[in-house]
């Protein structure tokens, strides 16, 4: 019995869209018809699975307006549909482009309008929170597609540029702190001092992962190669000598960094989004981009010892991915436990403002000779969203059988 027909037995509701679904989740990667539409087309993709479902699940995806709020990421809103649209594509067929053209200009748009308003945080030298920047519900994630599907955008690298920018400290009561440093804790609550976090779903390693991927693909922007190196030096100064090998705090606080070790003494679950398997392979990505055989080297060790450390291995209860519809769960991503999928904030009503030109740079990555690819699988995905995205788009997915 394969994979496929073993959730189709477990989890029947996949079958056809539930129309009592909340219509806040529709757009969801996580949580709703998106995700679901996702699955189904994996499945026809590879002979398991007809088109008729996708279809389906597409319209129920689209019931509503397809945001491209400035909430709008790579698991909500025209992102996460831009990305689905983009799989049925994968075997070559042209499917839903119209839609998808659309899609793709609207997550450019969106791009440009959040990377303004990181630019304009960090002018005023306030500290973002982990959804400015990370790979599930911020800039990172939408960076990932621009990366993967438009690369050629200029929208593609003025987040780049902003990442690098992230990259250079703050100055924080009369504190530096590097740009990353989170004003919150975590959980999302306030806490004094805040937080550095090393997730690849909500921290550092993400932005690490894309910029060193850009790297690699020959998408690069000024500073690009300096900012990997800022980053992988802070890998350096917060790596942990267990006596099972190496690994890395989840998060640090500013009481944490000021003793210079974390409080935990021992690693935590081995999870991509949370652990030594997320960071050593994006260790490795910036090794491999920077031609660093010694460092690639040393993370592919790492992770090779994560994998058979029984004492981290038994903090993998279940077999779920981590994964939230927004940046909310019931505690960082890499606890043993289940997340809490939470809806996004129901959109404002619907407006189409034309978006305000973006100040950052905007000429496309130049093009560079890229080190060796020895390993690049296909990249996680990652969606999040002002104006609500309608018109052709939203009235082509209604027609999901077209190819043209």
């Amino acid at each position: 019995m394969n994979a496929a027909t073993i959730l189709q037995a477990r989890y029947r509701h996949l079958h056809a869209p539930d129309p009592a679904q909340e219509p806040a989740l529709a757009q969801s990667l996580a949580k709703g018809p998106a995700g679901v539409a996702l699955w189904h087309i994996e499945n026809a993709l590879t002979g398991a699975g007809e088109w008729e479902p996708v279809k389906a699940w597409l319209a129920a995806a689209t019931r509503a307006e397809v945001t491209a709020a400035d909430s709008a990421c790579l698991t909500y809103g025209a992102p996460a549909l831009a990305f689905v649209l983009h799989a049925a594509g994968a075997d070559g067929q042209d499917r839903y482009r119209p839609a998808r053209d659309q899609l793709d200009a609207a997550t450019a748009a969106l791009a440009h309008r959040r990377v303004e308003a990181a630019h304009a945080r960090i002018r005023r030298g306030e500290l973002p929170a982990f959804a400015e920047y990370d790979l599930l519900h911020g800039l990172t994630g939408i960076g990932v597609h621009l990366l993967h599907h438009t690369p050629g955008d200029d929208a593609l690298a003025a987040v780049l540029s902003y990442l690098v920018a992230l990259t250079r400290p703050l100055s924080v009561d009369g504190e530096k702190l590097p740009g990353w440093w989170c004003a919150h804790h975590p959980h999302r609550f306030h806490t004094p001092g805040g937080h550095a976090n090393f997730g690849m779903a909500h921290g550092i390693t993400g932005p690490l992962a894309l910029l060193a991927q850009a790297l690699r693909r020959g998408a690069i922007v000024d500073g690009q190669r300096e900012a990997v190196a800022t980053i992988t030096a802070w890998f350096d100064r917060w790596q942990q000598h267990g006596d099972r090998g190496p690994w890395w705090p989840e998060a640090i606080t500013r009481e944490e960094e000021a003793a210079g070790r974390p409080h935990n003494p021992r690693p935590g679950r081995p999870s991509w989004c949370y652990g030594t398997p997320g960071i050593t392979r994006a260790l490795q990505h910036a090794a491999i981009a920077t031609a660093d055989t010694s460092r690639q080297q040393a993370a592919e060790d790492a992770l090779a010892a994560c994998l058979t450390d029984e004492r981290q291995l038994s903090q993998l209860t279940d077999s779920e991915a981590c994964a939230t519809a927004r940046p909310a769960c019931s505690r960082p991503c890499g606890g043993p436990r289940k997340m809490l999928v939470h809806p996004p904030s129901v959109p404002p009503p619907a407006v189409s403002p034309a978006p305000s030109p973006a100040s950052t740079p905007s000429r496309a990555p130049r093009s560079s000779k890229a080190p060796p690819d020895r390993a690049s699988p296909r990249p996680p995905p990652c969606t999040t969203g002002h104006p609500r995205h309608k018109s052709p788009a939203h009235r082509a997915v209604h027609g999901w059988g077209s190819r043209t």
